[in-house]
């Protein structure tokens, strides 16, 4: 899966390459849409093997499905069910998307065994009915459904990244050797989720709060990883190195890093969402120097997940 990885962002750094020659050896390059697309190329491929081209379209529908989610109303109790345009236009698009990801399934059921993470998932849904006893097909579909759906410092990160791999790609046992410092800082400034959803299982006071058992409660991401008791007095600016000695001494409680969120609900890709950025990072610094170009306006925007409003422009050339 890492070699996949790697060619297609190979794939992408060839554009750029090309790019740069046009443009007198620095490129502005609006590096979001590439790393967007290059992202839905690597999951398509890892999740529906030969099927990737279809899995392309399911991504590009969850995008846009995305977009419109980004309008409702958050936090209006009852909302999501009244059958408002906006609401409307997510059920269609939802209902579409369900269709093709069991089509796809249907044509992998029909056809010779391929070792991806659709047939992972596959088996996955085998292994749930064998354990939990049978289940309806639609609750099969579902489990199918909700699981594709959740399968998105330069000088001294550069000499890290050639001391690591040379002049070779990036390989399994290569990452592995990868810090992740530079990842888990950017991660903890601008988590992909900005707030995440508990439930109270009985009635709790926190401080002089009553929380009634059944009510829903929000925890902001991004004002937990930036808090100062938590972090210390530098937790609003970027520093590594205060990943150094992993989470444990980066934050006073440990618990209260959640780019992925944590415990039963954690993100299912984590791990492939963190070899794909050890890939993507380490061919872009092996190959490329860059920095903020003046067109860039800094605003990050919640849209279901923390996007660059203006979009990432960079001025690249080669390293």
């Amino acid at each position: 899966m890492v070699n996949l990885m790697v060619d297609s962002t190979t794939l992408m750094l060839r554009s750029w390459e090309s790019r740069i020659e046009n443009e007198a050896r620095i490129a502005n390059i609006k590096i979001d849409e590439d790393l967007r697309s290059l992202s839905v190329d690597i999951i398509s491929r890892a999740c529906f093997g030969s099927n990737y081209s279809q899995g392309e379209e399911i991504f590009l529908k969850l995008n846009t499905l995305q977009r419109i989610m980004s309008k409702g109303n958050v936090g209006v109790p009852g909302f999501r069910f009244l059958p408002s345009k906006n609401n409307r236009a997510m059920w269609k698009i939802e209902k579409e998307i369900n269709s093709m990801i069991l089509k796809v399934v249907k044509q992998r059921n029909e056809a010779s065994y391929e070792k991806d993470l659709l047939q992972m998932i596959l088996e996955g849904a085998k292994s749930y009915n064998d354990y939990y006893g049978p289940s309806t097909d639609s609750f099969r579909d579902n489990f199918i459904v909700n699981n594709c759906k959740n399968i998105y410092f330069q000088a001294r990160a550069r000499a890290e990244v050639l001391e690591i791999c040379g002049d070779s790609p990036p390989d399994a046992n290569m990452l592995q050797n990868m810090k992740t410092i530079l990842i888990q800082e950017t991660l903890r400034l601008y988590p992909p989720a900005a707030f995440v959803i508990r439930e109270a299982l009985e009635n709790i006071t926190f401080k002089d709060i009553m929380i009634s058992k059944g009510i829903n409660v929000q925890i902001p991401i991004p004002i937990l990883q930036r808090h100062c008791d938590l972090w210390g007095s530098d937790a609003h600016k970027f520093n590594p190195e205060r990943f150094a000695h992993g989470i444990v001494g980066a934050c006073k409680t440990p618990r209260a890093y959640l780019p992925f969120k944590v415990g039963s609900r954690v993100c299912a890709g984590q791990h492939f969402a963190m070899t794909k950025l050890k890939v993507i990072l380490s061919l872009i610094l092996s190959k490329f120097c860059f920095s903020l170009s003046p067109a860039y306006r800094h605003s990050p925007a919640f849209k279901l997940v923390t996007v660059p409003e203006h979009g990432v422009t960079l001025c690249v050339r080669k390293a």
